[in-house]
């Protein structure tokens, strides 16, 4: 599973490919697959975003997960306080499996 994410242009906040356009909650992005690169360099041109990129995931029932740590921390937020999350109230928010 692959997904597209990015940073907002006028905002910094980190975003995710939807398929129609961006979210900043990663259960919201979709599988690209094959299709990635085409749309990255869409996404690029438009300057909807800021250095948008591919990564790797793992599907999981509450939604895609990044499979890299880095990617984690961007889509959950800080790593010592998980109130402190986009979601608090995501019971999972705190178990991913590092």
């Amino acid at each position: 599973m692959r997904l597209l994410t990015g940073n907002d242009l006028p905002t910094g906040d980190v975003v995710w490919w939807t398929g129609t356009g961006w979210s900043r909650h990663v259960e919201d992005a979709v599988d690209v697959g094959t299709e990635g690169e085409g749309i990255l360099r869409t996404e690029e041109g438009a300057r909807r975003v800021n250095v948008p990129y591919l990564i790797d995931a793992i599907p999981t029932p509450d939604g895609p997960r990044p499979a890299h740590i880095k990617d984690r921390i961007r889509a959950l937020g800080p790593t010592v306080r998980p109130d402190l999350t986009l979601k608090p109230a995501d019971p999972s928010a705190g178990s991913w499996v590092i």
